[in-house]
């Protein structure tokens, strides 16, 4: 939704589940995204449980585990919203008068509306929901009410297990013929199937050393350089400032990505263009590592039209740094206004390879595969 839009956001706020103040200091430019004041939501969703009668405990759980922050990453928030469906699906009964897949269809349709304003979905599970009701649709009729439960339930299982765990241990053999011993791996803030694939490369016996590059204010290299050298792997670690400096002794880069579009693009964690760009003017080979289900076709060529803007005062404020935060408890002035992109954008020149359940592809082949995996899901 554009959220510039005042008559479509004034419908939204009367069918929101709870209140979420806009920001007072709005970014001019990302007007059309969903600007909001942190720190209130979670507190007025979790005093408005007994409330939402018509909301699943299932469902509730995962909005209240998005907004806190407590469930990140692609993989991990697809994985629980398609598992909090299977409990409203396994607890579901067709209403006197309704049939089982108009009534199904419209209740999901309505536990998404509840988890996009805990937290805006990522392109992956959106494919999810449209192949959840791409399934639905097409239950036979003449399958009972406890038939076509079962069946439904097999079918996110299948997608679990296929498109992600599967998908996940194939892309790890694909990229593990590409470390050599000598190498000097990169990565950026922590993917879980860039993990995967160094502790692989590492199980093999391949000697080579990491660069885990991090930023603020997630840190999130920090929790994935603990992990690795937990398994005794050679790292070193740095921050996104100093990426150039380092760039010159890497021979690989290794990136995670929220989804890849199909003009090639590589929506990730904000930070990552930057990486792939320093790469390529080094001549180091960029490897972005994605599951087939996160292609999506549609076609971005910035970050601007489409992004997910965090908590300003995550920026604001540097934790344990009381020296430092001079910015803090600033974020209400009316002529300071802080801006916490959470992707970008990174173009296809600048990427090397893509590789995915489907092979090592590069990504002018996007498309194909955007088409391919569409015809497959829909005949899983």
């Amino acid at each position: 939704m554009q959220f510039d839009d005042q008559g479509r956001v004034n419908k939204s706020k009367k069918r929101a589940v709870f209140n979420q103040p806009e920001a007072k200091n709005r970014v001019e430019l990302f007007r059309h995204l969903p600007q909001y004041e942190h720190g209130s939501q979670l507190t007025d969703l979790e005093s408005k449980f007994l409330e939402l009668d018509s909301m699943h405990p299932a469902v509730y759980k995962v909005g209240v585990q998005y907004l806190a922050g407590d469930v990140t990453g692609g993989n991990a928030r697809c994985i629980a919203m398609l598992r909090a469906f299977q409990e409203v699906i396994n607890d579901y009964s067709t209403p006197p008068g309704k049939t089982l897949v108009r009534d199904l269809t419209a209740k999901i349709s309505s536990y998404v509306s509840f988890l996009i304003e805990c937290r805006p979905l990522s392109m992956s599970m959106g494919n999810a929901i449209r192949f959840q009701k791409s399934r639905i649709a097409k239950l036979p009729l003449t399958l009972s009410e406890t038939e076509a439960k079962a069946a439904l339930c097999n079918d996110i299982d299948r997608f679990i297990n296929e498109k992600i765990i599967l998908a996940d241990k194939v892309i790890v053999r694909h990229a593990a013929t590409k470390v050599r011993d000598g190498d000097v791996l990169l990565t950026y803030g922590s993917s879980c199937v860039v993990e995967m694939i160094l502790l692989y490369a590492h199980e093999l016996g391949k000697q080579f050393r990491v660069v885990v590059v991090d930023s603020r204010p997630k840190h999130e290299g920090q929790a994935l350089l603990r992990r690795l050298l937990a398994k005794g792997l050679s790292c070193t670690y740095t921050h996104i400032n100093a990426v150039s400096y380092i760039m010159h002794e890497v021979t690989r880069v290794f990136l995670g990505a929220s989804s890849v579009l199909s003009n090639g693009t590589t929506y990730s964690r904000v930070g990552t263009a930057c990486v792939a760009m320093v790469a390529h003017a080094f001549r180091v080979p960029v490897l972005i590592c994605c599951e087939a289900y996160k292609f999506h076709e549609r076609v971005q060529l910035d970050s601007i039209c489409s992004n997910e803007l965090g908590d300003s005062n995550d920026i604001a404020r540097v934790p344990g740094r009381p020296d430092v935060n001079s910015m803090d408890n600033r974020t209400n002035e009316k002529n300071l206004q802080f801006l916490n992109l959470m992707y970008d954008a990174t173009p296809s020149e600048y990427v090397s390879m893509i590789i995915t359940d489907y092979g090592m592809i590069p990504p002018t082949s996007v498309p194909v595969i955007v088409r391919e995996y569409r015809r497959e899901y829909l005949l899983i």
